[in-house]
C-alpha cells in the first residue's frame, strides 16, 4: 500500500472560513468507505493517517466467502468544535460541497463529534439520499437491503441502540481475547476507558458485563474514579449527547480526579476511545497497564509505542480493534446478518476472535508488535483484494 492516498479534497468554508477534508486512500469496486469526524484542530494529515487506516480495516475482514466485499478506504474531516452553535450548519455545508462525492465514491458515517443521527440529518439538508448510496449501486437488492440497514438501527438492546453496541463490543472481545491468551482471570482485572461517548461507552459496558472492574472513566470534565469499579450502567444513563457525565449521579465511593488521570489509571487494561494522539512520548511512562486497546483512531504515537512495547506494555491495534462498527454496516447491508442484535453480536464475536487471534499469532511468529503484524496481513491481502476486483 503506497504512503501517499489516492484523493485529497480541501474545503473552506465561505460563512465561517472553517476548513474540512476529504481523504480517500483506496477505492475498491469504485467505493471507499471511511466516517466523518468534526472536532476543534482537525487536521488533513490527520483525516489522510484515518483514511489510511479504513483500507486497512476494510482488508482486514476480507472473506471471499462472504456477500460483504471490502471497499476501499476514505475519510472525512471537518476542524470546527461538535458543541459550537454554528457546527451544523458548518457541517451541513460541507456535506453539500462534498455531494458529488458522497454520491458516487464515498460512504460516510458518524464519527469523533457526530452521532448517526446528526450525520442523516445534516446528509438530508444537503440533498444527498443517504451518506452510504454510493455502495447502492453493489447491491443485489437495494431496496431490501436499505431496509435492513434501516431495521437494524431501529433496533435497542438495554436503552442503547444497536450501532452504537458494535463497535465497543468490538473492542471488548478484542481485550478479552487477549486476556485469555494470557491466561488471565477476568474477574477482578481492571480497566480504564477514556471516553465515554458511542465506542467508550459501550466498550465499558461489555466489559463490565464480562466480570471486569471499570475503575475510571474520562470525559471532557474529568475522570471519575473507584477502586472498587464504577457502576457503569448509570454513567451511561447519565451521559450527554456527547459522552458527557452528569456528576449528579455519582456515588460516595467515587471521585473525581484531573482529565488525564486515566493515563496513571491503577488498572491492567487502558481503552483510549476518544481522540486522535492522547498517548505521546511526553505522558506514556505514566501508564502502568499491560494493555491498551485503541477503541480510538491513532491514539497511541509511533515514540510512545515503542517505548511502551519495550517495557512490556501490548498495544491492541485500531484498525483491528475498533474495525466493527464499520464492518456491521456492510455485513448487515450486504445480507451476511439480519437485522437482529444477537446475529449481529455473534458476528462481531467470532469475527474479533479470529482477527485479534490471528494477529496476535502473526506478532508472536514474526516476532513483532500485534500493530506490524496486523500491517503484514493487510500487506497480505490487498493484492488479493486487487486481483479479484482491480485497483480502482
Amino acid at each position: 500500500m503506497s504512503a501517499a492516498p489516492l484523493m485529497s479534497v480541501r474545503w473552506t468554508d465561505h460563512v465561517t472560513g472553517r476548513r474540512g477534508y476529504l481523504v480517500v486512500d483506496r477505492l475498491v469496486r469504485g467505493v471507499a468507505s471511511g466516517g466523518l469526524r468534526m472536532r476543534e484542530g482537525c487536521t488533513e494529515a490527520e483525516v489522510a493517517g484515518l483514511a489510511r487506516g479504513m483500507t486497512m480495516k476494510e482488508a482486514l475482514h476480507y472473506d471471499e466467502t462472504a456477500r460483504y466485499v471490502p471497499l476501499g478506504g476514505a475519510k472525512g474531516g471537518v476542524d470546527c468544535d461538535p458543541r459550537s452553535p454554528e457546527a451544523y450548519g458548518v457541517l451541513v455545508r460541507y456535506l453539500r460541497a462534498m455531494r458529488p462525492y458522497v454520491e458516487r465514491f464515498w460512504t460516510t458515517g458518524e464519527d469523533l463529534g457526530l452521532s448517526q443521527d446528526v450525520v442523516d440529518r445534516a446528509v438530508a439538508e444537503a440533498g444527498l439520499v443517504s451518506s452510504v448510496q454510493a455502495v447502492y449501486p453493489l447491491l443485489d437488492d437495494e431496496a431490501a437491503a436499505r431496509k435492513r440497514l434501516a431495521d437494524a438501527f431501529a433496533v435497542r438492546v438495554d436503552g442503547m441502540g444497536l450501532d452504537a453496541l458494535v463497535g465497543g463490543l468490538g473492542v471488548a472481545e478484542s481485550v478479552l481475547v487477549a486476556l485469555d491468551r494470557a491466561g488471565r482471570e477476568r474477574s477482578g482485572t481492571r480497566v480504564a476507558v477514556q471516553g465515554l461517548g458511542t465506542m467508550g461507552g459501550a466498550t465499558a459496558r461489555f466489559l463490565a458485563r464480562a466480570g471486569l472492574l471499570v475503575v475510571a472513566v474520562a470525559d471532557v470534565r474529568g475522570t471519575i474514579v473507584n477502586p472498587g469499579g464504577l457502576d457503569i450502567e448509570a454513567l451511561l444513563a447519565a451521559r450527554d449527547a456527547h459522552g458527557t457525565v452528569d456528576r449528579a449521579v455519582l456515588r460516595p465511593g467515587d471521585r473525581e480526579e484531573p482529565g488525564d488521570a486515566w493515563l496513571a489509571a491503577d488498572a491492567e487494561v487502558l481503552v483510549p476511545a476518544a481522540v486522535s494522539y492522547a498517548i505521546g512520548a511526553g505522558n506514556q511512562g505514566r501508564i502502568t497497564a499491560r494493555w491498551i486497546a485503541e477503541a480510538a483512531n491513532m491514539p497511541v504515537l509511533p515514540d510512545a509505542e515503542e517505548a511502551l512495547t519495550a517495557r512490556g506494555v501490548t498495544v491492541l491495534p485500531d484498525v483491528v480493534v475498533n474495525s466493527c462498527t464499520n464492518a456491521w454496516w456492510w455485513w448487515t447491508l450486504f445480507g451476511d446478518i439480519e437485522a437482529d442484535a444477537d446475529q449481529a453480536f455473534d458476528r462481531v464475536r467470532g469475527a474479533m476472535r479470529a482477527l485479534v487471534g490471528g494477529t496476535l499469532d502473526r506478532a508472536e511468529a514474526d516476532g513483532t508488535s500485534p500493530r506490524a503484524a496486523a500491517h503484514a496481513l493487510v500487506a497480505e491481502r490487498l493484492p488479493v483484494i486487487a486481483e479479484r476486483y482491480g485497483w480502482y
